[in-house]
């Protein structure tokens, strides 16, 4: 029997999972551990990563994503450790970490659970590290804000238990699941997780069960864990909001008495409406507040403009009829707005000379049109001319404005050099000062380097590990990148958390590898330099695809009787038209193969045909295909897109997963 079994779960986030695993490896040096890999179907290359750089790590790779709860019971049947942890992959452990929980739990055995002190990408703490159950009351609090107005008290703080110290052993409800350490025998007689629970709620139903089994659950903070916490950007979605509620009414149908779960479903069901609706409300507003407000200013300039130039042009206020404001000006409002958003007018942060672009372009289509429009529908070129001025003028100001009065939806492009220090040996930093040249992410201004304490030679450190609070603020720092080759994950935390006051973002460069890593969620932009061969991902190449997506759909629908000619499928064409108009796929993807999980391509959405599709009759190795995708990832252009659908035509209607 093992001492120690680690199982992770991971599902297309390869760089982060990679990052655990060489903490995880340097805290078992001195155990008797055992760790698996359940990957659920990953296309991001992670089973490739596995496979090459981690041979020795049990990996288990399931054809479909079977869910947190199945995959973590899948190794759990056949882990043979003393002890089971259940760790997310977005985590950093620390080199002594399980050498101070083990003893800990030896010492203790009514205890079945274990939780540590978790901290963000950002070094701060993460209060779910501690919870309480969640019944009916404790959810009502948590829901309407309570919990996070009366924070130190014990009725409505209940949700995080944020009354008691972060820092002292609790005995508490709920573990998270990102870190879930359990003793093997309590498992038996408790049960593993409810597989009814897909993605969330099942740490709280096993954390529940550990306790009716007459087992305790503690929160353990004499140890800490990095946990960039994915989930975080996602709960102002409507499918996190789904999912997570309708997991605590499963929760509440399993373990609260009939009344109760009745009322908490009741609680739960409201819960859903109202944050769905704010979701969507916030959602379309983030989007279309600035071009709302792009569209009445146009409209607003014309108004303004028009009667001037009647009184100075014609001496007559009512020279142009009222179709003129009515509808013409709309439609050169629309006008700009498509070419704004085409020339990168609307990614945000904004940069004014793509605005200015998209100005020129819509006045010149505009310009055009009205020179092909007959007799009575033009109505003047010189407002055009005006218009067009005043546009010029007033938008780029409004982003000027608005972002000196730090208004959330209005951002400048920076062109400030982001200054970074590199923490590590000489030739790390070497080697991670070029991973970062080549990324393409950032412009990046490396002002210095620091060692880890007692290793400073003079004329190339800027100092030691223990100065850092003076460095960044005689340099200015912006961000610190930490060589965990060199670094131990203890002082990287230790020093996240004595700097947290300072708010500088922090980033960790994987042993060996092409990734560096950081800020307080894996999903958030720019949070990940790498080598860039992913200009698919990038913002205006994201735009360019969507374009070509959306054209190509509204073409297909407006001429659909051509295509019952072109297609095998006749309404098949049609359903994924539809699919692709709304987002749910686009009309290329990449081609499947044996390494179609190359770890080198970044993931897109799934395609109706693929890179491969125009070779159909052809019979193409899996390097063949490994090569077609590449480089279809790394240059992409939207010529590529048009040409492989004119190739795929016959295969347009068909279904592709």
């Amino acid at each position: 029997m093992k001492g120690l079994s680690i199982i992770i779960v991971n599902y297309n986030v390869k760089h982060f999972l990679e990052q655990c695993l060489h903490s995880v490896k340097q805290a078992v040096k001195q155990i008797d551990a055992e760790i698996f890999v359940v990957d659920n179907n990953s296309v991001d290359g992670s089973c490739a990563m596995m496979r090459e750089k981690f041979p020795e790590i049990q990996l288990i790779a399931n054809k479909e994503n079977l869910g947190f709860s199945k995959a973590n019971n899948q190794a759990m049947r056949i882990a043979t450790g003393k002890y089971i942890l259940l760790l997310n992959p977005d985590t950093i452990v620390e080199e002594d970490t399980f050498s101070k929980i083990l003893p800990f739990m030896d010492e203790n055995p009514d205890v079945g659970g274990l939780g540590v002190k978790m901290i963000d990408g950002k070094g701060q703490f993460l209060p779910e590290s501690k919870r309480g159950l969640p019944t009916p009351k404790v959810a009502f609090y948590k829901i309407f804000g309570l919990s996070s107005i009366f924070r130190k008290s014990k009725r409505f703080g209940q949700y995080h238990l944020s009354y008691l110290d972060k820092d002292e052993i609790h005995e508490v409800d709920v573990l998270s699941g990102a870190f879930m350490f359990m003793r093997k025998t309590c498992l038996d007689k408790v049960g593993l997780l409810d597989e009814q629970f897909f993605m969330y709620g099942e740490d709280i139903d096993l954390s529940y069960r550990i306790t009716k089994g007459g087992y305790k659950n503690i929160y353990f903070p004499k140890t800490r864990i990095i946990h960039y916490k994915g989930e975080s950007t996602k709960k102002g979605s409507i499918n996190y909001v789904r999912i997570f509620y309708q997991a605590m009414i499963i929760f509440a149908n399993k373990h609260f008495t009939q009344k109760n779960a009745k009322l908490y479903a009741n609680i739960i069901n409201f819960a859903i409406y109202i944050r769905a609706a704010i979701a969507i409300i916030t959602r379309f507003f983030n989007r279309a507040l600035l071009p709302a407000i792009d569209a009445v200013l146009i409209w607003l300039g014309f108004f303004l403009i028009t009667p001037l130039w009647e009184i100075y042009k014609f001496g007559n206020q009512n020279y142009y009829p009222d179709s003129f404001i009515k509808y013409a000006v709309p439609a050169y409002a629309l006008v700009w707005l498509i070419t704004l958003y085409m020339s990168g007018g609307y990614d945000k942060p904004t940069r004014l000379w793509k605005l200015l672009r998209g100005i020129m372009l819509g006045s010149m289509v505009i310009l055009v049109f009205y020179s092909l429009l007959p007799e009575n529908y033009r109505y003047s070129r010189a407002l055009i001319l005006l218009g067009s001025t005043f546009v010029f003028l007033t938008l780029p100001l409004v982003r000027i404005i608005g972002s000196k009065l730090k208004f959330t939806n209005i951002e400048i492009y920076n062109n400030r050099k982001k200054r970074i220090v590199l923490v590590g040996s000489k030739q790390e930093i070497s080697r991670i000062e070029s991973l970062i040249d080549q990324s393409g992410v950032i412009n990046p201004e490396i002002v210095g380097y620091v060692a880890d304490n007692g290793k400073t030679e003079n004329g190339f450190f800027l100092g030691e590990l223990s100065q850092m609070d003076e460095i960044i603020k005689v340099h200015k720092i912006d961000e610190i990148v930490f060589c965990a080759k060199d670094i131990s994950s203890q002082k990287i935390i230790s020093t996240m958390l004595n700097l947290s006051e300072l708010k500088t973002n922090y980033k960790i460069a994987t042993p060996d590898g092409i990734s560096v890593i950081g800020s307080n969620s894996i999903n958030t932009a720019g949070d990940l330099y790498t080598l860039q061969i992913n200009t698919i991902v990038t913002a205006q190449n994201k735009r360019k695809k969507r374009i070509v997506d959306v054209a190509v759909s509204l073409f297909i629908l407006l001429f659909f009787p051509i295509f019952i000619i072109l297609t095998k499928s006749v309404w098949g064409i049609f359903r994924n038209a539809l699919l692709v108009l709304f987002g749910f796929k686009s009309w290329v993807g990449y081609a499947d193969s044996e390494n179609s999980d190359d770890h080198r391509i970044p993931s897109i959405k799934p395609g109706i045909v693929s890179t491969a599709t125009p070779y159909r009759k052809k019979s193409l190795t899996n390097d063949k295909i490994a090569r077609l995708n590449l480089v279809y990832a790394k240059d992409y252009r939207m010529s590529y897109d048009l040409s492989i659908i004119l190739k795929s035509i016959p295969c347009l209607g068909q279904r592709k997963k």
